[in-house]
């Protein structure tokens, strides 16, 4: 497997929507051990932003603008809708360079395997942006059951709920479900992953979606879906952007104790309000977002773990120099989505 040699890393993001723009960029520029050497987008409006923000980066339309540039790079970074993933990361194999690739990974598993196998072949490394594996209220819960705060733990709920009735305003409206499109896809490929990083491998799954937006043919906004782990550990998670009335963020049951948290990571909204990831107060929650451990009428707060995205990019710095292993597994999300599909084909 190639490994980089060059300081820093050189590196290309593909897209500057949410994913590029509030993720990625910022992520990668706060990080020395990189250098955000292009920036691909057609938009006129977010070229003249990325230009604003990240001066010394090369501003360009296409995808085979920054390909003719993969002397100069090492890395590709993948922040585009799914459908043009496959392609896009096959392209940057092809040009000998290493890809992340933004969640969801592919909109199928054959052309997931086929991106590993890819790789494999031409000595680059590739991975899955799994971000919410370093969400403050995930890494909390995992300390948590690492000391064995719960007793046996017995049954698992998450949820990812909103009230967005207007549609999220990008490609997750319009995106069909042969394409990667659909909630279950987008906010199922976080929560799944983050149950079998917690709980281990599914022996059973079994889900249901539906479709509440105007367009009867569009891919599904809510999804619900249930988990039997080998390890015995049910898990239940919800996907919703229409809920008038969100749910606990985590609701956890042990035979000593239970676990409940509510409100999203607010790493995300910290991003997208410019906060760099070099900020003080980055990733740091407040007491009040605090989770409650016990039984009740006995319970009490637990300290949040520091969020810690730019431990992603961490991660993979040194996967690519060839001193430590991926942020993500390729194979991890991959089975992720075989969970996905089998659960759409029987909703």
């Amino acid at each position: 497997m190639a490994t980089v040699t060059s300081a820093p890393i050189r590196t290309a993001v593909v897209g500057f929507g949410i994913s590029g723009k509030v993720f990625h960029a910022p992520l990668i520029a706060a990080d020395p051990q990189y250098s955000l050497d292009v920036i691909v987008t057609a938009d006129p409006a977010r070229a003249a932003e990325a230009a604003r923000l990240y001066p010394r980066a090369r501003i360009v339309p296409t995808p085979e603008e920054m390909f003719a540039l993969s002397p100069d790079l090492d890395l590709v970074v993948l922040g585009t809708p799914p459908h043009t993933h496959f392609d896009l990361a096959a392209a940057a194999i092809a040009h000998s360079l290493h890809v992340v690739v933004d969640k969801p990974f592919v909109p199928t598993s054959t052309q997931g395997a086929e991106l590993i196998a890819l790789a494999s072949d031409a000595g680059v490394q590739l991975t899955v942006f799994q971000n919410r594996r370093w969400d403050a209220d995930f890494l909390t819960l995992r300390k948590l059951l690492q000391r064995q705060g719960l007793g046996e733990v017995r049954t698992f709920e998450s949820r990812f709920e909103w009230w967005r009735p207007e549609g999220f305003g990008n490609w997750r409206d319009s995106t069909a479900l042969a394409q990667g499109g659909g909630i279950l896809h987008d906010l199922g490929a976080h929560l799944i992953d983050q149950a079998i990083q917690l709980f281990g491998p599914v022996a059973r799954s079994h889900g249901e979606t539906a479709n509440r937006g105007p367009d009867p043919d569009a891919a599904d906004t809510e999804a619900f879906v249930s988990l039997l782990h080998e390890s015995g550990v049910r898990t239940r998670l919800w996907m919703n952007g229409m809920a008038a009335q969100v749910g606990p963020r985590f609701h956890v049951l042990g035979s000593e104790a239970g676990y409940m948290k509510w409100g999203l990571d607010s790493q995300e909204p910290a991003l997208a309000a410019g906060t760099k990831p070099s900020d003080p107060a980055y990733g740091i929650e407040p007491q009040e977002s605090w989770g409650l451990l016990g039984v009740d009428g006995a319970t009490s707060p637990v300290p949040a773990e520091r969020g810690a995205y730019p431990e992603f990019y961490v991660q993979l710095a040194a996967a690519l120099r060839g001193t430590g292993p991926l942020p993500v597994d390729p194979a991890e999300p991959l089975e992720v989505l075989r969970i996905i599909e089998g659960i759409h084909a029987l909703a």
